[in-house]
């Protein structure tokens, strides 16, 4: 099925009369997040993520609190990239994950960086068959690879076109008013004229992406999510956008048997 960003296709799909080209790119997607993928090093022990004395010091604390919980627990070693379920001394889970590349974007004045978070949260919610609505950040990824402007559309504001055209919002659909009436866009692919990617308003089926979360995710907050995936060939690197991410059959069993409310230790 095509995406919205350009996770199975190999190139960014362009629209209008004055679409943009541009090179075809292949992207690994994540919980929000578009980026090329360069070649991974291999899944060892790594402490990288550990940028400050802060980090250090939340790490050591999260690790030692899990050590010390007996109740039932997630466990993630973002330097192993590897999860675990614990039930006090007893590993119900032992599975590899992808954790954050940590990398930063820069982008229009605005800086982002994709890292695992460290310390405890906790499962806020569990879902199936989600749906991703992708950030601001994974449309300035595309339009900085491609050298093209970024702008955000709002559904109660028009935008007028290069050719005198309105690109607008109806009915949670973004599309251009042509001299016979609306005219939708194709959900699966960008929204580009004029030289500029323009951000769909949440909330439209432009902004929805079916499968890039896999079948299951439990939701940390604030983003984060422990969730399947697409590209399990990208198991057991840094490649994220901040989520982790597992196996299919790793997330059925995480969806099935961790209860919401149960803590989770990043470290």
């Amino acid at each position: 099925m095509s995406k919205l960003l350009p996770s199975l296709l190999t190139a960014v799909l362009l629209l209008g009369a004055h679409a943009t080209s541009a090179r075809a790119q292949e992207y690994q997607i994540d919980s929000g997040y578009a980026e090329v993928l360069p070649p991974a090093p291999p899944p060892v022990e790594s402490s990288s993520h550990l940028v400050t004395k802060r980090d250090s010091a939340l790490a050591s604390r999260a690790r030692r609190a899990a050590e010390r919980s007996s109740a039932m627990r997630v466990v993630v070693s973002i330097g192993e990239r590897r999860l675990w379920v614990l039930t006090g001394a007893d590993t119900l889970l032992d599975a590899p994950v992808a954790v954050g590349m940590g990398r930063t974007l820069a982008y229009a004045g605005k800086r982002w960086t994709f890292a695992t978070p460290i310390g405890v949260r906790r499962v806020l919610k569990k879902r199936s068959t989600p749906y991703w609505r992708p950030p601001d950040w994974a449309y300035a990824e595309v339009a900085r690879e491609h050298g093209l402007r970024l702008k955000h559309l709002h559904a109660d504001r028009p935008i007028t076109l290069g050719d005198g055209r309105q690109l607008v919002v109806r009915d949670s659909l973004v599309g251009v008013m042509m001299p016979d009436g609306f005219a939708p866009l194709p959900v699966e692919e960008h929204v580009v004229f004029d030289e500029t990617l323009y951000v769909p308003p949440l909330g439209t089926r432009n902004r929805l992406i079916e499968g890039e979360l896999g079948l299951y995710q439990l939701d940390l907050g604030e983003g984060y999510l422990l969730h399947g995936t697409p590209h399990e060939e990208s198991i057991g690197y840094a490649t994220t956008h901040g989520c982790v991410r597992l196996r299919g059959h790793d997330i059925e069993w995480l969806f099935a048997n961790v209860p919401v409310g149960t803590p989770v230790y990043l470290y």
